[in-house]
């Protein structure tokens, strides 16, 4: 179990830092080329959820994140129990929620600043704790897929 709490807790501080950089180093929309042509920092402010969605919404998301990580947090301890996969899954959930939960606490916003352009293609600006749930997610779905399988074929319960 610590270790879930602990990559979320890691992933967190992260996320957090390198907002706090951006914050304090770039102004809004300032963009600074990391790998030509394919990788920037681009200070963002989104006060939406994915892609700027229901914007202005705050006590909305605030509601739902709350719930999503009593729910995370009741999910590691009543049903993740030997299933790593799952547990590591709800680990970068809980650090994706949290991360941008703080952000539309203590900022009314999400600090966005990840600017990619992966074979040409101008996608969304993004930050560490949108990471943390897009793994998250597919590890989940890898984990309900497979995990239980893997588990029975080592002969575990």
């Amino acid at each position: 179990m610590k270790r879930y709490y602990g990559l979320a807790l890691f992933l967190i501080l992260i996320d957090q830092l390198t907002k706090w950089i951006v914050v304090q180093t770039m102004t809004i929309a300032q963009s600074i080329e990391v790998i030509p042509g394919w990788l920037y920092w681009t200070s963002y402010r989104n006060k939406g959820a994915a892609w700027g969605m229901l914007e202005g919404q705050m006590y909305f998301f605030f509601a739902i994140t709350l719930l999503v990580i009593i729910g995370l947090i009741y999910f590691l301890h009543k049903e993740v129990n030997g299933y790593r996969l799952l547990g590591y899954s709800v680990g970068l959930l809980l650090a994706g929620a949290i991360g941008n939960f703080i952000d539309r606490l203590f900022r009314g916003e999400v600090v966005d600043f990840i600017d990619t352009y992966p074979f040409g293609y101008n996608f969304p600006i993004f930050n560490v704790a949108d990471m943390a749930l897009t793994f998250g997610v597919i590890f989940m779905i890898i984990a309900v897929l497979f995990e239980e399988k893997l588990h029975k074929e080592r002969g575990q319960s």
